[in-house]
Formats: C-alpha cells, sequence, structure tokens
C-alpha cells in the first residue's frame, strides 16, 4: 500500500514539474484588439505582431528597413519597376514561398483597403524566382509600404476558390493551431522556419477589452505582456512584484476626426475648438504622462513630419469665445450658442478599445459646454467611424491614429490627406495643394526635395485642422519579470516573441 501511495505522489510530482515546465515555455499576451477572422486585409496586424505571417520588408526597432522574405530590391533607373529577390522558406502547410505565391498574396492586398491600393501600381509579376512591381509613375516608398501588415504574405491555401479567408497560414516562427474568434489565437513554434527559431514553443492572443481586466492579467500572472494599459492599471502595476512596466513614445495620436463640410465645422470653428481643449489638463489628469499634450498634429517621434517652428496648439477659451462670436453664435438661455435657430450641437463617435478615449471624449465635453459648445459622446464599436464616413452622418470622431504604420510616414499620411481624406483620415477635406505635394514626397527619395514639401504639408495641415490633434501617446506595456529579451517596437509592428526567453 505504501509503494502504491508513493509512487502516485511520484507520478504526481512529475505531472506538476511538466507543468511547470511547459508554461515557462509558452508566452501569453493580453491586448485590446478582438480577432475578426482570418483576412490579411482586417487582421494582418494581429498576425504579423504575432509572428504568424510575413511582409517581403521588415524593419527595425528604430523604423529602418530591413530584409523581410526579400533578401533584396533594387528600382530601374527611372524608378518605375522594382525587382525583390526571395529568400528560400515554407509556409506553415510545407508548401514552399514561391514568387508565384507572392504576387497572388500581393495582388489581393491590392485590391483591398491598405496603403497598396493607394500606390501607382500597374502590374505584378514573377521574373527570374523573384517578383517585379511595375508603376505607373514613380514611387520611392514603395518598400516601405511593403513592411505594412496589409502587405503581408500569407499561404494560397489560405483563401477558398472564392478568395475568401479560411485560414492563416504564413511563413513566421509561429503557426496557427487554434483561432476561436473574435477572443484567441494559440500558436505553436514553427520548427522550419528559415530564420532562428523562436525560443518559446508556444505562444497565445487573448482580445481582452477591458483595461482593467487586461492590468489583473499582468498581476496574477495570466498574461506574460499586456499591451495597452489605462492609466490607473500602469500605475498600480509600476513597481509591483513579478511585473514590469513601460512606456515608449510612439507615433500615434489621439486626435478628432471632423467632418470639414459639416456647416458647424467650418474652418474658422475647427479652430476656436481646437482652441477649447486643455491638452495639458487632459494629459496629466486623465493620461497621466504630462508630455503627451500635442501642441501639432505628429508628434516628436516622427523626426522630419515634426516641425519645431510651428506655433503650439493653445489652450485660449476666451479666443474661441471670441472667434464664435464673430461668426454670429450666441448663448441661448440654457448656454448652448445658437445662430438661425440652430443649436451648436454635435456628436463625436468613439469607442472603449483604448480606455482612455471615452474618458478624454467626456474631458471636451466639459471644456466645450463652457464655451457653449453641447457635445454628445456616442461609445460604440471601432467599425461606426468608417462606416460614418462612408455613408456622410459622421460629424467628429475620437481615436488614435498611429502615423508610423508605414516605415515611412508618407505612405500613410498621403492616404489620410489626399483626395479628401480617407476613413481614418480627413473627412471630405479639399485640398488639392497637399494632395498634389504628397504625390511628389511619395515618388521622391531625395531629402533636398522631399523635406520642403514635407514642411508645406505639416503647415497646411496644422492651419487648416481636418484632423485636430489632441494627445501624443506612450505606448503602454507590462511584462512578466522572468521574460527576457522583451524589445516594446515604437511602430508596433512586432511583439517580438521570437526573441523572448525565461529568465533561469
Amino acid at each position: 500500500m505504501l509503494r502504491k501511495v508513493t509512487l502516485a505522489i511520484v507520478i504526481c510530482l512529475i505531472s506538476v514539474a511538466t507543468v511547470q515546465a511547459d508554461a515557462r515555455d509558452d508566452v501569453k499576451v493580453a491586448a485590446p484588439w478582438e480577432i475578426s477572422g482570418t483576412d490579411p486585409a482586417t487582421d494582418g496586424y494581429i498576425f504579423l505582431r504575432m509572428g504568424v505571417m510575413e511582409t517581403l520588408i521588415d524593419t527595425d526597432e528604430n523604423g529602418a528597413l530591413t530584409a523581410g522574405l526579400a533578401t533584396d530590391w533594387n528600382s530601374s533607373q527611372d524608378g518605375l519597376a522594382w525587382t525583390f529577390k526571395l529568400r528560400q522558406a515554407a509556409f506553415h502547410d510545407g508548401s514552399p514561398l514561391t514568387a508565384d505565391a507572392v504576387v497572388s498574396a500581393l495582388t489581393r492586398a491590392i485590391s483591398q483597403p491598405g496603403p497598396l491600393s493607394k500606390a501607382p501600381i500597374d502590374s505584378v509579376a514573377a521574373v527570374d524566382g523573384g517578383v517585379q512591381i511595375n508603376l505607373k509613375s514613380a514611387y520611392a516608398i514603395l518598400p516601405a509600404i511593403l513592411a505594412h501588415s496589409s502587405a503581408i504574405i500569407s499561404s494560397p491555401a489560405s483563401f477558398d476558390s472564392e478568395g475568401k479567408a479560411q485560414q492563416a497560414i504564413g511563413t513566421g516562427p509561429f503557426k496557427v493551431d487554434e483561432i476561436a474568434v473574435p477572443q484567441s489565437m494559440k500558436l505553436s513554434r514553427f520548427d522550419d522556419y528559415w530564420g532562428e527559431a523562436a525560443a518559446m514553443s508556444s505562444a497565445s492572443y487573448l482580445a481582452t477589452k477591458r483595461a482593467e481586466t487586461r492590468a489583473l492579467m499582468a498581476e496574477s500572472g495570466d498574461a506574460d505582456l499586456v499591451f495597452t494599459l489605462d492609466p490607473s492599471g500602469y500605475k498600480q502595476l509600476t513597481g509591483s512584484d513579478g511585473v514590469d512596466t513601460v512606456a515608449v513614445a510612439i507615433p500615434r495620436v489621439m486626435l478628432l476626426k471632423v467632418n470639414t463640410t459639416h456647416p458647424m465645422l467650418d474652418a474658422k470653428s475647427r479652430q476656436a475648438l481646437s482652441l477649447a481643449i486643455d491638452r495639458e489638463g487632459i494629459a496629466a489628469g486623465i493620461i497621466r504622462f504630462p508630455d503627451a499634450a500635442a501642441t501639432q498634429l505628429f508628434p516628436p517621434a516622427l523626426d522630419q513630419w515634426h516641425d519645431q517652428s510651428l506655433a503650439p496648439l493653445a489652450y485660449d477659451p476666451d479666443a474661441a469665445s471670441t472667434m464664435l462670436a464673430e461668426a454670429g453664435w450666441v448663448p441661448g438661455d440654457d448656454g448652448v450658442l445658437t445662430k438661425d435657430g440652430e443649436r451648436f450641437s454635435l456628436t463625436v463617435r468613439t469607442f472603449p478599445d483604448r480606455p482612455e478615449l471615452p474618458l478624454v471624449a467626456a474631458a471636451i465635453q466639459d471644456q466645450w459646454r463652457a464655451i457653449g459648445v453641447e457635445l454628445e459622446v456616442s461609445v460604440s464599436n471601432f467599425s461606426e467611424i468608417p462606416a460614418g464616413h462612408q455613408d456622410g452622418t459622421l460629424e467628429l470622431a475620437l481615436f488614435a491614429r498611429n502615423y508610423g504604420a508605414t516605415a515611412d510616414p508618407t505612405g500613410t499620411v498621403q492616404g489620410d490627406f489626399s483626395n479628401g481624406g480617407a476613413d481614418w483620415g480627413a473627412m471630405n477635406w479639399d485640398a488639392p495643394d497637399v494632395t498634389e505635394a504628397l504625390g511628389k514626397i511619395a515618388a521622391n527619395g531625395d531629402t533636398a526635395v522631399r523635406n520642403p514639401l514635407i514642411q508645406e504639408v505639416v503647415t497646411d495641415i496644422h492651419e487648416a485642422l481636418p484632423l485636430i490633434p489632441v494627445l501624443w501617446y506612450q505606448h503602454t506595456v507590462a511584462l512578466a519579470k522572468d521574460l527576457e529579451g522583451v524589445v516594446v517596437d515604437p511602430l508596433e509592428r512586432s511583439y517580438g516573441l521570437q526573441k523572448l526567453t525565461r529568465a533561469k
């Protein structure tokens, strides 16, 4: 009897040790972003960040372009033909990375929303084991655009006969074992990866919308890497046993998207509304990063696009009231401004995925009420913002825009401000000079040509305010203290899971 009990204890101890070993060989990620499916056009950013899929061009932690699935690339003398040499690699289903597979992936990406759809691409073809992209006009930023998550290279087997995504089959260091839309994804190490194999044998992703839940997961050890903490969660975890916290300045901006053709949102009104936002108060009181107050749209992290010579956006509610009075707005009985029988009443759409957004919207609501502007805050799904842009019902939207989504910000800026704007950019802003300048910037790789044009674009945006900047972002992350090799990517392209190890 004693021998049986002793054997049972030994088996139990071995099982516990195995579970602990497995736990140390697994990394658990928690973030607010739900998984809508396996389509690269909508969820490519998650697959890129988790190391499931890769792009032809990669970037380092400083945003410099590096080799990805393409080992080398060059353009013709006239800039109209780009050739990319492919490395030897395999997809997770065992099929080889071929030029035809890359052509198929890029052709599909061009037909979907994203930076490639706006590039002047004439054709994509397989040539001599590589890929050639032919352009209608010179486009010097093409390699940077190919580093965008929407340009990831997935296996043709990922799609059915009608071109609909059914699986997530990439070439990255981790392969998908299971996806439970919209919340979770389980991965395992891909042993036939072309590069350095991942140290961890498995990884998982959990979409957790509530910021306080994510903070608790970090504190309890239920997650090893937690992204996008709210200010209270960040403060709570800083100095906590077993958890480290990191805040990195990134090229992401919280801003108000404005329907510029709305009768209450003309240029003068936009300037007045901007003057009525206490950015420093919001940065210190809500975000708890006083330096986050946006003095212009593009933050210092965007180097060439941040212009120190611009007059900083100011907080001056008295000047705002004067401007509105000069435009014919007068206070009504309840203090809300009126003109020609219309109340100065607007609705701003926002969403809770970034927990600070509804709080900042409420603060702006109070600040604008002080100058007689009534603001209703509508908190819903983030998809309501692009939907409102498309059907014209959007008045204002508060969200965070990442201008580092393309390694060269020109790709994102051009999409957001050219030809009237885009879902996550300007709305109905007619600025042909800006459109023309952005086209020249995108076409030219010479900084002597680009820089004056960038300054021109930045100045026009700053003065017209088709988007009203509020805050510059800090990327807040909590990580388990025994996790080594963590690098917080300021471009938010990768979680760096491939290089993670556990302290012994």
